[in-house]
């Protein structure tokens, strides 16, 4: 009996884990960017899906103000070229939104040019999923609502890894289309080709029957 319920709480901890994993993805990263010069990070987003971007350019003369060299321009837009966020010459700041489509979200960091050329340090962390859609709320709730808000999280996160599973299945779909149909145009490009061989051999040996038929050779 106590093996069965040490087993049962080791089942509901991994399902925990998992669940908060696979709940939210984020991405968190620093790059460098050189005057003049231009920088794209992309995020796979289903649509409907909550995500929260904030980024920062590292002042190197803390504690002093950030110079005005360190300024960079964002613009944050979807694969079908529709703009989410777009701000100039700032050096933080932070969006979110619901994604209407599904698809790569593409955030574009760029820097002015600069007499001398400056290298900017600048950090990014961009979430998607139900964990960023629900940060807000929980700091507005009391003590006593605490558990019924992570319940419905839960529920919410539950849901959320169904949608997601929909999701995934409906790539591979489109990915396995995508390879019947490219092994299928493989298919046809090789028949032809043998086609194309088999035709250029007999014109060559028709050519050299001609060519020794006329020197009397055969």
């Amino acid at each position: 009996m106590v093996l069965r319920s040490k087993k049962l709480r080791t089942f509901l901890f991994i399902i925990t884990i998992t669940i908060t994993t696979l709940s939210h993805v984020s991405l968190s990263l620093h790059f460098d960017l050189k005057s003049g010069q231009s920088k794209c990070v992309s995020e796979d987003i289903k649509s409907n899906a909550m995500t929260v971007g904030k980024y920062t350019v590292v002042n190197p003369n803390e504690p002093h103000p950030i110079p005005q060299s360190h300024k960079i321009n964002i613009r944050v837009t979807s694969s079908h070229g529709n703009t989410y966020h777009h701000a100039e010459e700032v050096d933080s700041g932070q969006f979110s939104f619901t994604a209407v489509e599904g698809g790569d979200y593409t955030a574009c960091f760029a820097v002015s040019d600069h007499k001398p050329d400056v290298t900017l340090s600048i950090g990014l962390e961009w979430g998607t999923g139900v964990h960023y859609k629900s940060l807000g709320s929980l700091a507005k709730k009391s003590k006593v609502e605490v558990m019924e808000f992570e319940v419905k999280a839960l529920i919410e996160t539950v849901n959320a890894i169904h949608d997601e599973m929909f999701y995934l299945r409906d790539r591979e779909e489109e990915m396995q289309d995508l390879n019947r149909a490219t092994n299928s145009k493989m298919a046809w490009f090789g028949l032809v080709s043998l086609f194309v061989c088999l035709g250029v051999a007999g014109m060559q040996f028709m050519h050299l029957k001609t060519f020794f038929e006329k020197k009397k050779v055969i």
